[in-house]
Parts: structure tokens; sequence; C-alpha cells
């Protein structure tokens, strides 16, 4: 197995113009210069739409892409707009952060700007358009008309929509396809080209030699087109409401658990679907990636059910999950279809942190996924602590200073107790003068195939660069890099060498 090292970085904190980072040149400058360093891997948290507040794990459309990241100097390249849109187009503010409201107003101005001109454009584009839409149709036609009828009920959730549109009712769609016919072409026409940009992007990462990994949430958001469209797949009540919610139990960080709100799987209707909905979702993310990061692994073997109604995770109770089924046909479909990789695994990463059981560990190694380890974990004085190197089992583990949930590795180290240095002085052998390079001097020494770093790791820079703090609401998801992208050769081109030292290369993409 290639030894490999990569950075996790999401395209909205790419440095530009607000209100947000893009798939365009921008991106493209960025992968280049991780191939040219040797960096092999590229890690980004997920593509989907977001939630009002930025979150990309809460999305109104799983298989969608998110709008805000539309190149619009790309559109004007590809005779898609016209250079007068350039200024129309623009945004005010902070490019030093993500601004939701103005990304998905200028989103939505994009898709305008495309209807109108898309008259204009020779035939050939036009029936491009329309095959793409036709093959896309499993997703496409009720992601857009989501977006369109969101906007007409003034972002109220589905089940509160009039009765004919909750029950998707042929007329009242057929009525909606007829009125609103601009606005379904705008979101398709922005779908198509967001899927153009990232194909350009991801063939460029090829021939860079810098794998994509992606990320997929277990769940999917209760308020979202694949709930309304799919609803007897989730554990819902007649009106739509959730009658089992998920969440985890009450454990040592928090008495109440966590409450998450999205509906659980009604896992017999997808036996009985031969689980056609879930390989579909899987199959999409991994045309968009090499390899796949899967959020709440454990999920697989068993989930936590909350009656829909409780305000809190705490009388929920564990119920099996048929993981092994679905990985297993998924494995077959992978093998079908040449998607493994080259040592005949599946294209996944198992998200297994916090307290994992022996059937959840069993099930991550009979299909040989590789776990997660955060060395910011490692240093609570336990000799037998999971997160330390010394304690890695193998070679099957994709191990991190710190993730996108975690305070920065300079803005942890800040926060730590005198014994906490002291145990990180240790395991690094000397004085920490620059915590950030060396925790990752640590994770590119370990036994685990591949290590990733945040930027703001890369960069040594404090916590005011977090990206996110699980169970708050505000501030989250917006972190973007101001300097150029060029500036970033110099501690690129040191983790290079650093991870050469330890035998980490770039790899061939899916090796």
């Amino acid at each position: 197995m290639t030894r490999d090292c990569g950075v996790l970085l999401h395209p909205t904190a790419l440095p530009g113009p607000p209100p947000c980072g893009t798939l365009g040149a921008g991106a493209r400058a960025w992968v280049e210069l991780l191939g040219r360093e040797g960096v092999g891997v590229w890690q980004l948290l997920p593509l989907a739409p977001t939630d009002s507040t930025g979150s990309p794990y809460s999305s109104p459309s799983g298989s969608a892409l998110n709008p805000w990241l539309i190149d619009v100097d790309d559109l004007i390249a590809d005779g898609l707009l016209d250079p007068v849109d350039r200024e129309a187009l623009a945004c005010g503010g902070d490019p030093g952060r993500l601004d939701p409201a103005a990304a998905a107003r200028r989103s939505v101005a994009v898709g305008v700007a495309l209807r109108r001109r898309w008259d204009l454009q020779p035939a050939e584009r036009r029936q491009a358009f329309a095959l793409w839409r036709r093959q896309q149709s499993h997703w496409l036609d009720d992601h857009c008309r989501f977006m369109v009828l969101r906007r007409l009920q003034d972002g109220r959730p589905w089940w509160e929509w009039p009765g004919p549109l909750v029950q998707r009712q042929a007329r009242a769609l057929r009525a909606l396809e007829s009125a609103q016919a601009p606005a379904l072409l705008e979101e398709g026409l922005l779908q198509w080209q967001l899927q153009l940009q990232w194909d350009r992007l991801r063939a460029l990462a090829a021939r860079s030699g810098v794998r994509l990994v992606g990320d997929l949430p277990f769940y999917v958001a209760h308020d979202s087109a694949d709930v309304w469209r799919h609803r007897g797949l989730f554990s819902l009540a007649l009106d739509g409401r959730l009658k089992l919610q998920s969440g985890v139990p009450p454990d040592y960080f928090s008495a109440t658990g966590q409450l998450w709100g999205t509906p659980v799987y009604r896992w017999s209707r997808h036996w009985l679907g031969g689980f056609r909905w879930w390989l579909a979702r899987l199959e999409r993310q991994l045309d968009l990636f090499d390899l796949l990061r899967l959020d709440h692994f454990r999920a697989l073997e068993a989930y936590w059910a909350v009656p829909g109604g409780d305000p809190t995770a705490e009388h929920g109770s564990w119920k099996p999950s048929p993981g092994t089924r679905l990985l297993a046909l998924l494995q077959a479909r992978c093998r079908r279809r040449g998607r493994l990789l080259p040592d005949g695994r599946l294209p996944l990463i198992a998200e297994d942190l916090g307290v994992i059981t022996p059937p959840v560990e069993a099930l991550r190694q009979r299909f040989a996924l590789p776990g997660m380890k955060i060395l910011q974990f490692a240093f609570d004085g336990h000799a037998d602590n999971p997160y330390l190197p010394a304690n890695f089992q193998g070679e099957g583990w994709v191990v991190y200073t710190g993730t996108h949930d975690n305070a920065t590795t300079r803005g942890w180290w800040d926060s730590l107790d005198h014994d906490s240095r002291q145990r990180v002085a240790a395991a690094v052998g000397g004085q920490v003068q620059s915590p950030a390079w060396q925790l990752l001097e640590l994770a590119l020494a370990s036994s685990a195939e591949l290590a990733v770093v945040p930027l703001q790791d890369l960069l040594e820079l404090g916590d005011a660069a977090r990206f996110n703090t699980p169970g708050t609401t505000g501030g989250n998801w917006s972190w973007r890099l101001v300097q150029p992208l060029e500036s970033l050769a110099g501690p690129l081109q040191g983790y290079g060498a650093m991870a050469a030292r330890f035998g980490r290369a770039a790899a061939a993409v899916g090796g």
C-alpha cells in the first residue's frame, strides 16, 4: 500500500473575491500546487448545497452540487455569460469570510443570467444539456422542484406546504412545471455547469497526481428533496413529521446525548427495494471523488433512534443496521464497474471516532476500510489511548492532526494544561515550539497509510481560523484563506519534503 499525505480544505475557503471560493481558477491553481509539491490528496467536505448557516452536512439535496461554488469567470470564458454580467454579479463584503446570504443571492442571480442567455446558445450546447438532464433525472428533477418550491413557500419545510405538494400529486407537479418552467431551467443549468466545472477540476487533479477525497453524511436532512421524494424510506409520521430521529446517547461529554433532528432509515423498506436509493446515493458520490469518507460509520452496524418529539437524545435505543449487506452490494457493484481500489478494497474511509463497539470494528475490518485517528485526542495520559501512533494497529488508518470539527492545532495547544503539554513534548521527543508541524511530523511518521493536515495547521493559524465548533450555530463554516495561493508554495514544499522522508509520496489516482 502506497503511503500518502494530504491537505484538508473545503473549496468555499479558497481565496478570491466575496462571497465564496469557487471551482474556477483558484481551485485549479490549488490542485496544481498540491501536485507540484508532492502532496497527493485533497480532502474536501460534502459538495452538496448547504443549510442557511453554511453547513454542508445538512443539505436540502444530497446529490446536487452547491451553487455557491460556481465560477462566473469560467462561465464567461465558456460563452454562457457576457463580460457585462461580471459586474452585475459581483458581491461586496469581506473576502476573508464566507457570507451565506450573499452567496445564496449570487447563485440565484447566476441562474437567472444563465437562463436569460440560454436561447442564444448553439444547438449543440442545448442538446448536450438536454441529454445530461435526462441522464441525471433520477435526482435532478426533484432537486430543481424542491429548490423552486422552497422559494415559493418562503423557506417553509416541505411538510408545511399545501397538501397536494406535500403528497407530490401528479397534477400539482405538472402545474409547477408549467408555471415555473424558467425557474426550473435556472436550477438545472446551475447544476449542469457546476458539474462541468467540477469535471474539469477532477481531470486536472488526475493529471496532477492528486486524489480527491469527499465526505458523505450518514443521514440526510429532514427538510430535503431526498426525504420529500422518498418519504417511505424514512421514519416519518403520516403528516411528514419525525417519528424517530437520529442522534447519539449520553456520554462523558454530554449528559443528554446529541440530538441531530434527521429522520432515521426504515431499513426494512431499503431491504425490500434492494438498497437502490443507498446504492445510487453512494455511486453519485463515487462519480465525484476518488475516495469517500463515510461520516458516522458506526450507524451502519447499529443506530441510536430517538422518539421524534423528544427534546434530548436521552430516551433513545439502539437498533440494528444492515451495513454488512449494503457494503457487500456496493462492493459487488464497484467490482463490476471497475471502481474498486487496485488492492480490491472499496474506495471508502470509515469515520469511526468516539465510542466504537467490537461489532462496529468487525464490520470495518471485514471490508478492510481504513478508520480515522485524530492526534489531538492522543494525550490524555492513558498509555493505551488508541489515538497514540504507537497504538495504531497496522496501516489501515487515516491520521489527522485535527479535522474541520476541531480547534486548530495552535488553538488546541494554547488551551492545554501543563501535564498535557508535557505528554506532547515526550511524544515529539523535545521542546514544543511549533505544535502544528511537530504533530504533523508524528502523523507522517506513523504507520497510517494516509496522513492529512488541515490547511490551517500547515499555516500554524490560531483558533480564529477554526472552521466549525460542533454544538454551536453561529460563525461556523465561514473561514476563508486571505493570502494568495502562491504564498503557500513554501509550506507545501516543506510538507512534501517531510512526507518524503517518511516514505510518503503522491500515489496514482485510485491507488
